[in-house]
């Protein structure tokens, strides 16, 4: 809110703020948000709603925030044709979900330890092939999954499985799918989980369904 003792810092009327000051207690209300009144922290525009977060280790950070702002318009003299053919000054809502993105982006890494939510896996599967002679299986297989919108990469290095399992584990890469003489000639992948290990074979359209259910109850449960 503005601090009452510094008014001269801040633009616009009285009559203005305590408009904008009292949308935002009414909305917060409305929507059983817990608040706590700031004085002297609002822009020089308008009064703004915070958003507090506490990470993985209880620290608190402001990330997203809205502010409520009647000045701006008048100052700019802004204008719309409302229902009735007549002109009416609009309310100006700044609104910045995130805050500052690089903040957000780092409370999450944390949050998640870099263990993402299978919809949110920047990378959700990595395919191993056994050996080289496995890589066009390999490539096959990526691209039936990239069409069903599933992202990921081939691990064609030339290590043992064993190795590229434990690597892909230590990326927490949420699946690894491994392909070789056994499930090309069957046209299946081996399927193993990120801390969870193997989950059988499947074909592709097996592992598809699979997959999608997975997001599909952990969005539910959000």
């Amino acid at each position: 809110m503005r601090d009452p003792d510094n008014k001269d810092k801040y633009i616009g009327s009285d009559e203005a703020w305590e408009k904008a000051e009292s949308a935002i207690i009414e909305a917060a209300a409305e929507k059983g948000l817990e608040t706590i009144t700031e004085l002297g922290e609002a822009a020089f525009y308008g009064p703004k709603l915070d958003f507090m977060v506490k990470d993985a280790l209880g620290r608190k950070w402001q990330l997203g925030t809205i502010q409520v702002d009647y000045n701006l318009p008048e100052r700019f003299q802004l204008e719309y044709i409302g229902s009735d053919n007549q002109k009416h000054r609009p309310v100006m809502i700044h609104r910045a979900p995130f805050g500052s993105l690089e903040r957000f982006v780092a409370v999450l890494i944390e949050h998640c330890a870099g263990n993402f939510p299978l919809w949110l896996s920047p990378e959700q599967i990595t395919i191993l092939p056994i050996s080289e002679k496995f890589i066009a299986y390999a490539e096959e297989i990526r691209t039936k999954l990239e069409e069903e919108d599933i992202i990921g990469a081939i691990d064609n290095r030339d290590e043992k499985i064993g190795r590229k399992i434990r690597d892909a584990e230590v990326k927490k890469i949420p699946f690894m799918l491994i392909v070789g003489e056994k499930e090309q000639e069957e046209g299946r992948i081996s399927v193993r989980k990120h801390g969870e290990g193997d989950k059988g074979s499947l074909n592709v359209e097996e592992f598809v369904s699979y997959f999608k259910g997975i997001i599909e109850t952990s969005l539910k449960q959000k």
